[in-house]
């Protein structure tokens, strides 16, 4: 098969496109025919090694969109054919390839209204968002919730998921993507190029930052006392609040079918719309790793497997 992947950590250079042994189903996986693949911030950091020590060769990757192409014994509730999205197990890296081999428990049948690419665009930023807003925040109808980075993939679902659980929503984003944040939901947008958001936002139910370093600690200025801020983009712990009256959350992200269900739903229902994509060919996936790592793109980085 073909595929993207390092034999060692380092920079855009070490990106390699090439063949390696196709995966096999073992009891209780599928292998998938993988159509598209999603590019998150968390590659280009696996690409330079910031999360430890690897098995090389490694394919990059964690969440995809395609068909599943074999079987393993225990399988029961999919068959060759069937058209699924997921994200890879915790730990995994593997979706920058032709085929990937996958529990068959955390994939979900991809809605025949979305398209691969689609599907793929929204499976671990939907994931991301889901378990942060719903489950860790818990954020509820009439409250408000300060939405940092908000044009990025995870903050864009997170933006119209909150406008659908009736919150009121505040975002932050640069100068060229306020229209865009606008036009998906949020109620009041901030251009951070020009305005301090702390000094515009007050008493806020909660947060969600998906930007990291001093925006996230400054976060904590905007809520009301019982606050709560859920952060991904500040490492395994949350920061630590520098007022007592507020609780900082570091969402976990689990793998399930129930979840992947539920961004398939949202779908549907059109309570969250397709992302706005930029795609690339798998080959060029050097090419996308720069762009995710400069972190100004609005939407998502996908790309086309087949």
């Amino acid at each position: 098969m073909k595929a993207v992947y390092i034999e060692q950590f380092g920079g855009p250079e070490v990106v390699k496109y090439g063949d390696l042994p196709d995966p096999t189903a073992a009891a209780g996986q599928v292998v998938v025919d993988a159509f598209a693949a999603s590019v998150n911030g968390a590659d280009w950091k696996v690409r330079a090694g910031h999360y430890g020590k690897a098995t090389f060769p490694l394919v990059l990757g964690r969440d995809f969109s395609g068909v599943v192409s074999a079987v393993g014994d225990g399988v029961a509730d999919l068959r060759i054919g069937d058209e699924v999205f997921g994200v890879l197990e915790p730990g995994r890296e593997a979706a920058y390839a032709e085929k990937i081999a996958i529990g068959a428990a955390i994939v979900a049948k991809k809605p025949s209204g979305l398209s691969h690419v689609d599907a793929a665009a929204l499976a671990l930023t939907g994931l991301t968002a889901l378990c942060s807003v719903e489950d860790s925040l818990k954020l509820k109808s009439g409250e408000t919730i300060l939405i940092q980075g908000g044009a990025g993939g995870v903050a864009s679902f997170a933006i119209q998921l909150a406008k659908h659980l009736g919150a009121r929503v505040i975002t932050t984003a640069g100068t060229a993507n306020l229209a865009y944040v606008r036009e998906i939901g949020a109620d009041e947008v901030i251009d951070y190029k020009t305005t301090d958001f702390t000094k515009v936002v007050q008493g806020c139910d909660a947060v969600f930052d998906t930007v990291g370093g001093d925006v996230a600690t400054r976060s904590f200025a905007v809520l009301k006392p019982g606050g709560r801020a859920a952060f991904i983009a500040s490492g395994a712990q949350a920061p630590k609040p520098d007022r007592s009256d507020v609780t900082a959350l570091r969402p976990a992200v689990p793998r399930d079918r129930p979840h992947l269900e539920r961004i398939a739903e949202l779908c549907r229902s059109g309570a969250v719309r397709r992302p706005q994509v930029t795609l690339f060919d798998l080959a060029k996936a050097a090419d996308a790793l720069r762009v995710s790592a400069a972190r100004h793109l609005t939407g998502k980085l996908v790309l086309k497997v087949r």
